[in-house]
């Protein structure tokens, strides 16, 4: 790229402010194409926003002759968008599963993850809302790989049913993100006898990466992404004499007290992920777990009114999807 003094009638390889120079690099980002009309003239087709213009969409994204590479938190901040950060790469031929992926955090994750040429299994408790979920990504860009598969982390039969339907698929496995969770819930049991919001949040997500292990391991480098919180600082999971008390993973429902449940899982979360990547990161595989920020945006408040009332008030100040 050059810039044109039209006053002096010149041109010159250095921006006039910066003094840095830019070109045009790397191939056209994911949903569009190029087309020559009718005159042999080029233009661009973006099939995602259904437009087309005859100026080349890389001019977005020129990138610097010899640059000062900046750290992570130079690049990116709260305003940062998936898209955002994965623009530029090329994830054709990477496989990804997300859990609970037909709203919120995990189906952006899961669209944008697609948008970029990964395929995508949406791992949804509802059959229904993950098929919706897959026909809104396929209605941004027609050529993306996203199917929707049922897992329900309440149920461990239905963890082990959604991990030997994915393995009869004989497909690799490069990233498995456990997104899906409860909160704000009420006391029951699920069908395992186990509290639902420690066994969604935590113990499903724990056997469905034992479930998957082997996959992982034939297809590294591979991850896995545990999305926790930063609730998990406001809890304990020891008793008074500094050892694990399992009563407080799945407690009674005279014990039970919704937002420490919640609280807890996220600790497990960061635990479990911790000693995996111990483990598996010889192997190829590692793993890690993220604090997602402040996203009142998604409906992971859904289950009491008075959560939704709290999420709705904090919105202002909070970052959307």
């Amino acid at each position: 790229l050059f810039p044109s003094s039209h006053l002096e009638e010149k041109t010159q390889w250095e921006h006039p402010k910066s003094g840095k120079r830019k070109r045009v690099a790397g191939g056209l980002p994911y949903g569009w194409e190029q087309e020559t009309d009718e005159n042999g003239q080029v233009y661009f087709v973006d099939h995602i926003n259904k437009r087309t213009t005859y100026l080349d969409p890389r001019l977005a994204f020129t990138v610097e002759d010899n640059p000062v590479k900046p750290t992570t938190r130079q690049k990116y901040d709260g305003n940062s968008t998936a898209m955002e950060i994965l623009q530029g790469h090329d994830l054709s031929g990477k496989v990804v599963i997300v859990t609970g992926a037909n709203s919120g955090i995990g189906f952006e994750t899961a669209k944008s993850l697609a948008l970029h040429g990964a395929y995508v299994v949406l791992a949804c408790r509802n059959t229904s809302r993950g098929n919706d979920a897959v026909q809104r990504i396929l209605v941004e860009w027609h050529k993306a790989k996203v199917e929707s598969m049922t897992l329900d982390l309440a149920s461990l039969q239905s963890v082990q049913h959604f991990a030997e339907a994915f393995k009869s698929k004989n497909v690799p496995l490069h990233v498995l993100i456990c997104n899906a969770a409860l909160f704000g819930a009420p006391w029951c049991l699920t069908e395992d006898g186990l509290e639902s919001t420690f066994q969604v949040n935590h113990l499903g997500h724990f056997y469905l990466v034992q479930l998957l292990e082997d996959v992982l391991r034939r297809s590294s480098p591979a991850r896995v992404v545990v999305v926790s919180s930063e609730s998990h600082r406001f809890t304990e999971i020891k008793d008074s004499s500094g050892k694990l008390d399992f009563s407080l993973l799945s407690p009674s429902k005279k014990e039970y007290w919704a937002m420490l449940a919640y609280n807890r899982s996220k600790l497990c979360n960061i635990l479990f992920s911790n000693e995996l990547n111990r483990r598996l990161s010889p192997h190829g595989v590692t793993s890690n777990s993220v604090h997602p920020g402040n996203m009142i945006y998604s409906s992971i408040h859904r289950n009491w009114w008075v959560y939704t009332l709290l999420f709705t008030l904090a919105r202002p100040f909070t970052k959307s999807m």
